[in-house]
């Protein structure tokens, strides 16, 4: 009799956790998506991505910066290093930088929040279909340095044949990671903090998608 009253005890006791742990795996997705949505609006103030151009005649080298909207150098207001690239890339024959990606920076931050607004929704209006909504943000950071590498090939690979430099340089595609030279320029090409943030929101969304799939296969059949 004692034996039956343990066993319907633990039993009782087993369901309860599984009941528990239940719910907690049932609203996760939603504190992921949400979570997401918050490391996205963050992003805003970090720099995406860099690029440091070393020459001969600037041995410290200049910086470039990209946040989401717009592009700068590094924080010492001397010298406006975006444009004394923008300089450099004259002589070889490249298209001005501010003339890049302006359909993209014009619509940047209205994206980034109306991702962050449909992540909030795919959170709190928990229907079948909403994980639809989490896609573009979860696709971001890859959109991000693709949009990038495209812009990066259009300029390299279209110079001006009239450029002071054109004769000595041929056309090339920059790249968007990693060491590149142009000439007598190195450039070094890397992912900055608002990259990381927004690819952490991107695994962020991967995870919360993982458990409602994982949620749906062992759901009982009826």
């Amino acid at each position: 009799m004692t034996t039956n009253v343990i066993s319907s005890t633990n039993t009782s006791a087993s369901r309860a956790s599984q009941t528990a742990s239940r719910r907690w795996l049932k609203w996760l997705p939603s504190v992921l998506f949400l979570g997401a949505a918050v490391l996205l609006l963050v992003s805003i103030s970090a720099p995406y991505w860099g690029l440091v151009l070393q020459a001969p005649q600037y041995p410290g080298g200049l910086r470039m910066r990209v946040f989401v909207n717009n592009m700068t150098g590094d924080e010492d207001p001397r010298l406006d290093e975006v444009r004394e690239i923008d300089g450099l890339n004259h002589y070889i024959g490249m298209k001005s930088l501010y003339e890049a990606a302006k359909f993209e920076r014009s619509i940047a931050l209205p994206a980034v929040f109306i991702m962050a607004v449909l992540l909030v929704v795919a959170a709190v209006w928990r229907r079948r279909w909403t994980w639809l909504l989490a896609l573009p943000a979860f696709a971001f950071p890859v959109v991000f340095l693709a949009d990038l590498g495209l812009w990066m090939a259009y300029y390299g690979q279209n110079l001006d044949p009239y450029a002071p430099l054109s004769s000595s340089i041929q056309p090339f595609t920059p790249p968007i990671l990693g060491e590149g030279v142009i000439g007598q320029f190195k450039t070094i090409a890397y992912v900055d903090t608002g990259w990381y943030i927004i690819a952490a929101g991107s695994l962020l969304i991967a995870v919360a998608l993982l458990i409602k799939l994982s949620g749906r296969l062992v759901q009982p059949k009826g």
